[in-house]
């Protein structure tokens, strides 16, 4: 029997808000502004490094258009270049910062989660929904527990991961559904659930117990468990979680030793957001 896929690294892809369809461009949509950002983006882990042919063809522009981007950005700093390879710089992080920084809630949710970490012994990460993916926008590791490396701005598919359980629990129905249907339903391990309907009833259950927990799915040994942040309205803003590894503690060792501290603590996310 083959062995089934890795999770995926990061994906590259512009994606729609949650429970969208992707905009049509209009007489406000800036071409070369959004030809720019595919630019940034079609670089990754999997190709850190490019050369002009290969931006030009992982975004789909001519080499005289990917050219003309590159150096725009290399003027800028956001590009490096030894006259065939192009990279980014680390002033690119500054792109990232500036929705950490524009938003309150990671200043306060930082200090929680360390604590958190600390209490439980295991790692603590926050996330947004962003289409069919989760992003990764804080982590706390206390050890590797994955085989790919996450931080922020990684992202992992949100129908098999407890952070993006929770987050489509957080969604009507039927946005939560279109989500679903639009995601790229890969069996990862022998306990991953595929189907749109399955999938819903851990959403729904997600919605009524107030969290969820993802055993194995992901990853053969990964557990995982989330909880909602909620705003002042109830909406929800964000989710974190709880990862641990399957031959240290069970689902339900998981979900009796750490439910509570981690629900706990994104209450007092929440509360500290609403003091504010």
């Amino acid at each position: 029997m083959p062995s089934p896929p890795n999770p995926p690294e990061p994906d590259d892809t512009p994606t729609a808000p949650a429970g969208e369809l992707p905009p049509r461009p209009g007489d406000s949509y800036v071409q070369s502004f959004a030809r720019g950002l595919e630019v940034i983006r079609s670089f990754s882990a999997k190709a850190p490094q490019q050369t002009l042919s290969e931006v030009a063809a992982r975004t789909g522009l001519t080499r005289a258009g990917a050219r003309r981007i590159l150096l725009t950005l290399q003027t800028l700093g956001y590009v490096d270049s030894d006259g065939r390879w192009f990279r980014l710089t680390p002033r690119i992080l500054d792109l990232g910062f500036a929705y950490l920084s524009s938003l309150p809630i990671w200043n306060l949710a930082e200090p929680v989660m360390e604590q958190l970490a600390e209490q439980l012994g295991e790692s603590v990460s926050a996330a947004v929904l962003d289409g069919t993916d989760v992003v990764y926008v804080l982590r706390v590791s206390t050890r590797k527990i994955m085989r790919i490396s996450l931080a922020a701005g990684s992202r992992l598919p949100a129908y098999c991961a407890s952070l993006g359980r929770v987050l489509l629990a957080g969604l009507p129905d039927d946005a939560a559904r279109a989500v679903l249907e639009r995601s790229d339903r890969i069996a990862f391990t022998r306990r991953t659930l595929t189907e749109v309907d399955a999938l819903m009833d851990e959403v729904q259950r997600a919605r009524s117990q107030g969290w969820a927990l993802v055993d194995q799915e992901l990853e053969e040994g990964l557990i995982s468990m989330a909880a909602p942040i909620l705003g002042r309205n109830g909406q929800v803003l964000a989710a974190i979680n709880v990862s641990g590894q399957a031959n240290r503690t069970s689902a339900r060792q998981m979900q009796q030793a750490m439910l509570a501290p981690l629900r706990e603590a994104a209450e007092q996310i929440g509360r500290l957001l609403a003091a504010r």
